[in-house]
């Protein structure tokens, strides 16, 4: 995979980021996402690679754009593995909250999981803590692991946790357990890439979310040096159907770094939307915009922030092919 892949991934994430920041707190998060998908695929368009959609906006007659085994890029270039969230966290930007983002995560072809539309119980963590966490093990045994690791106290341990009612029963075993808690509206792929950054004051993540955001969030933390263990967790038999499929007869397997990504490189990109821990949002001053991004790579270890100031008289619509 060609490293000038990664610069080319700024520009979607940016692109997507500007268009759907306009949408911030007005309530319509369909119109918000399709802002972002559309200024993805059209930057997507003129980057050379030829790019298969294995995580996206859904099955080909349910989405228009960036759906499920749809092809990106220009057709030339290395063939990658895209997995993409134009607007991971609609309903954050349709309320006007924190921490929603553009993503995007590629990877050598056939090296990324094609997770299945459904639940996924997941359990995350930075550098510091690889190799300690045990998604079988109880939220007890993973706090104090995690705590030792860190060499902190229980005590000073914050967690986040998706705030539904799902929860309820981890909410409570992190209480008595003594730990902090930092429950979330939405955006776990914001919450699992906090875990690598010391100044987001996250520790781990825990709990129950989307199985296609693992997939992004895994890749990222797979740059950053981080780890994530994930269960299936289908609530349907069509779901249940679908893991079969997939090879997965045995519900509780637990997918390790290796199942989500199985390659020696891959690259992540986020753009920040409304403004987070990590991440501002986008800021709007007359006929400019300035965004800020995380870019990633694997297999060199490289992460950047990248300020990026947008004359939106110049590009108004994004792209300059």
């Amino acid at each position: 995979m060609e490293r000038s892949l990664t610069m080319e991934l700024v520009r979607v994430t940016e692109a997507a980021a500007l268009k759907s920041a306009r949408w911030m707190g007005r309530g319509k998060k369909e119109e918000a996402d399709d802002a972002a998908t559309t200024a993805m695929r059209a930057v997507f368009d003129t980057i050379p690679m030829q790019g298969t959609v294995v995580i996206g906006e859904g099955e080909m007659d349910e989405a228009p754009m960036l759906y499920i085994g749809e092809k990106l890029g220009t057709g030339n270039g290395p063939g990658v593995d895209v997995a993409v969230d134009p607007l991971e966290g609609t309903s954050i930007v349709a309320n006007g909250s924190w921490n929603a983002l553009s993503v995007i995560a590629i990877a050598d072809k056939g090296t990324l999981l094609h997770a299945p539309d459904m639940y996924m119980n997941k359990i995350a963590v930075g550098p510091e803590a690889v190799g300690q966490i045990d998604i079988n093990a109880s939220t007890l045994e993973n706090l104090e692991a995690v705590a030792k690791a860190k060499n902190k106290a229980i005590e000073d341990i914050v967690v986040t946790v998706l705030d539904r009612p799902r929860h309820h029963k981890l909410i409570e075993e992190i209480r008595e357990a003594g730990a902090r808690i930092k429950l979330i509206s939405n955006g776990d792929v914001a919450g699992a890439i906090n875990t690598a950054f010391d100044e987001t004051g996250v520790d781990i993540l825990m709990g129950i979310g989307g199985a296609p955001e693992g997939v992004i969030a895994a890749v990222a933390l797979k740059c950053l040096g981080g780890e994530m263990q994930g269960k299936l967790f289908p609530t349907n038999q069509e779901q249940t159907d679908r893991c079969l499929k997939m090879g997965i007869d045995d519900l509780n397997k637990v997918l390790y770094m290796k199942d989500f990504c199985n390659g020696d490189d891959a690259i992540f990109a986020a753009t920040g939307v409304t403004d987070g821990e990590l991440l501002r949002g986008v800021q709007f001053k007359g006929k400019q915009a300035t965004t800020e991004t995380v870019v990633m790579r694997a297999k060199s270890g490289t992460v950047r922030f990248i300020d990026g100031t947008h004359s939106l008289q110049k590009k108004p619509n994004l792209v300059i092919k």
